[in-house]
C-alpha cells in the first residue's frame, strides 16, 4: 500500500540508529505516525525537523503496520520562524499545544487550516502576536469548545466557571479583551495575560480533564517570554 500526502510535522524521536518515529498532521485532518529509515542522518536530519511542511510518500504492508515514510521539505517555508526567537518560541507552543489535540488515527475537521492559517501570518507579519491569541481561540473552537466572543461583543465580562458571557462582573468573571481581539488595539500585558488564562482554564478543564496531561512546557514558556516582553519599545 502506498499514497501521496502533504501533511505538517508534530513530533520527531530517535528510536534506533539513525531511524525516527514521527507524528504527522495531514492535510485532511488526520494525524498518522511512522518510521524514517535514516531519518537522523546528516543527508535527511534538515527535512524531518518539527514544524516543516512535508510532501510524503506513506507505504506499508497491510493496515497491521505502522507507516514507512519518506519525504521532502515543502511550502511554506518556515526559514524566518527559525531565525526570531519569539516566533521560533511560538511554533513550538502551537506544535506542542496540537500535540495534546489530537491523537494518533483521529480526524479533527478545520485542524489544518486552522494551523497554516496562522503560520503563514506568523512568517510573513511583524506583529504577529494579536492573531496568536485568535489562533488560541480558533483552536478551541475546533476542538469543540468554542468562545463565541464575536456574538457577545456588547457583554463585558466572560465567567470561567459556567463558561458564558455577562454583561455584569461576577466573582470568577474577567473583563474580556473584545477591543483587543476585533480591533486595532495597543498590545498590553493584561489583554494577553486574559487571553492566557481564559484559554487555559477551557483546554484544561474540557479537553485535558479526562487525562493525566498538563499543559505543555514549550507553551509555558512561550507564554512567559511574550508576557516578560516591553511591547512599548
Amino acid at each position: 500500500m502506498q499514497s501521496k500526502n502533504f501533511g505538517f510535522l508534530l513530533f520527531r524521536k530517535l528510536i534506533k540508529d539513525n531511524d525516527l518515529f514521527i507524528k504527522v498532521l495531514l492535510k485532511d485532518d488526520k494525524l498518522i505516525s511512522g518510521i524514517v529509515y535514516g531519518g537522523n542522518s546528516s543527508k535527511k536530519n534538515n527535512i524531518y525537523q518539527v514544524g516543516y511542511y512535508l510532501t510524503l510518500n506513506l507505504k506499508r504492508k497491510n493496515l497491521n503496520n505502522p507507516y514507512i515514510i519518506e519525504a521532502e521539505i515543502d511550502t511554506p517555508l518556515i526559514g524566518s520562524i527559525i531565525n526570531d526567537k519569539y516566533k521560533l518560541y511560538c511554533l513550538l507552543s502551537i506544535v506542542s499545544i496540537i500535540n495534546l489535540s489530537i491523537i494518533e488515527g483521529q480526524t479533527v475537521k478545520g485542524l489544518f487550516v486552522c494551523i497554516n492559517d496562522f503560520i503563514n501570518i506568523l512568517i510573513k507579519k511583524k506583529n504577529w502576536i494579536k492573531f496568536y491569541c485568535l489562533w488560541l481561540f480558533s483552536l478551541l473552537k475546533v476542538i469543540g469548545y468554542e468562545i463565541d466572543y464575536k456574538s457577545n461583543s456588547e457583554k463585558l465580562f466572560y465567567d470561567l466557571e459556567f463558561q458564558e458571557f455577562l454583561s455584569i462582573k461576577r466573582k470568577n468573571s474577567l473583563k474580556f479583551p473584545h477591543a483587543y481581539l476585533t480591533q486595532n488595539s495597543i498590545i498590553d500585558y493584561t489583554y494577553l495575560d486574559t487571553v492566557f488564562i481564559i484559554f487555559e482554564y477551557i483546554f484544561k478543564n474540557n479537553h485535558l480533564n479526562n487525562s493525566n496531561y498538563k499543559l505543555p512546557d514549550n507553551y509555558i514558556n512561550f507564554k512567559k517570554l511574550i508576557l516578560e516582553y516591553n511591547f512599548n519599545n
